[in-house]
């Protein structure tokens, strides 16, 4: 974040005249600019502040979700007064004038945009009408056809499993022992792997499995309106890992002639209800292990998979994958949605990639790898050829070839 440069110009300057008069009258005030040492600092201490108060930039975000400010702006028409927001919010009356201090940062932010009102003659105190941007549409969550909403996976980044996950990221680079308890700072912090704690804590798993619907919908809705030339030649796909088989159905509906399943571990497809069917009869649930079999296929998916395990674990897939694409040659193909490092168009979508890297190191085994470590496994698994598409940025479709 930058820093207000006519705030730390004013601050140093100040300061300079200050003592430039104090220890001698005749000596005239020092002209500072905002590359002065002292500006410079103001700058470096304004940066460390935001970085070091940084953490609450996604409590601010999970606590704006929680108290629904996004839906009550958009039930407002998309903006909202303090004082309507504290009549829909559910906020204790005592707490209602500390409602300006959130909004103010989720604007400052740019979650929301806030605009300055004066009553006739400007003599009342002004009062602020709170508007949503881009960023907070994506959080609103009614139901309006088919606008995506991430509010389930920006909470569930912020749960507490995740950030005492990350406070033990110090301890873990110090540690050089073979427990199994420093494969990864979030066993570390709980005792068991990410995937434990799915198995063993309910609501974690229900709010795990809310979050990847949410980021499915989300990337189905831009892959079926601006990738279609990916599925011509598709008439069967299997969704490996694909949960509840939201991308699949977001794929059959869009694709009428694509026939499509979704492999998943027997927990996660019996976990769904109704193994075996989908929405409207499109979609079959296949119980298996990805790292044995997978369904044949004229293209296998994989959307955040492979940023889940190690290189030798992701060869292991890949070979899987080529099995299943083997007899549809020369049309076969697996199409892959991660990130590829270093791909990045913009400077936010470098620091989302590198932020979601360092997400992955702390919850699991994985990571996220430019486009040469994704090459060498491509060939390590015996496939020839792919192609990069970052129309996902921060992630990219990837589609790869026997």
């Amino acid at each position: 974040m930058q820093s207000n440069s006519h705030y730390s110009h004013t601050v140093a300057c100040k300061f300079v005249r200050a003592n430039s008069m104090a220890q001698n009258q005749s000596t005239p005030a020092l002209t500072t600019t905002a590359t002065t040492p002292g500006a410079e600092l103001l700058q470096a201490q304004a940066e460390l502040w935001c970085h070091m108060f940084g953490y609450l930039k996604p409590m601010a975000l999970q606590c704006a979700i929680k108290l629904g400010i996004p839906n009550i702006i958009s039930r407002h028409g998309g903006a909202a007064s303090l004082s309507e927001l504290c009549a829909a919010l559910p906020v204790a009356p005592s707490k209602r004038t500390c409602l300006s201090r959130l909004m103010r940062l989720l604007a400052t932010l740019g979650i929301l945009r806030e605009e300055k009102e004066t009553s006739p003659g400007g003599q009342a105190e002004a009062s602020y009408l709170y508007h949503l941007t881009a960023v907070s549409r994506l959080l609103v969550d009614e139901d309006d056809g088919g606008h995506p909403c991430l509010s389930a996976f920006m909470a569930n980044i912020a749960a507490p499993f995740h950030v005492v996950a990350s406070l033990c990221l110090a301890e873990w680079f110090k540690n050089d022992g073979g427990a199994a308890t420093a494969e990864t700072p979030f066993m570390m912090a709980h005792g068991t792997s990410f995937w434990g704690v799915v198995v063993r804590d309910a609501q974690f798993a229900a709010d795990f499995y809310a979050s990847m619907r949410a980021d499915s919908r989300f990337v189905a809705q831009i892959i079926v309106s601006q990738c279609r030339e990916v599925f011509a030649d598709v008439n069967s796909l299997v969704d490996v890992g694909g949960g509840e088989g939201t991308m699949a159905k977001a794929i059959a509906k869009a694709f009428p002639h694509v026939r499509c399943s979704v492999l998943d571990l027997p927990q996660v497809v019996r976990g769904n209800g109704m193994p075996g069917e989908g929405e409207e009869g499109t979609v079959e649930f296949i119980e298996g292990d990805m790292m044995v079999f997978i369904p044949p296929a004229d293209a296998v998916l994989l959307k955040s998979i492979f940023h889940d395990w190690g290189d030798e674990d992701c060869v292991r897939i890949l070979k899987q994958c080529k099995e299943a694409i083997s007899t549809r040659e020369p049309k076969g193909k697996v199409i892959i949605v991660d990130t590829v490092i270093g791909s990045a168009s913009k400077r936010i979508f470098e620091e989302a990639q590198l932020l979601m890297d360092l997400n992955m190191m702390v919850l699991v085994p994985g990571k996220e790898r430019d486009e040469e470590k994704w090459s060498k496994m491509f060939m390590d698994a015996g496939f020839t050829k792919y192609k990069i598409s970052p129309i996902l940025e921060p992630r990219s479709l990837i589609e790869v070839y026997p």
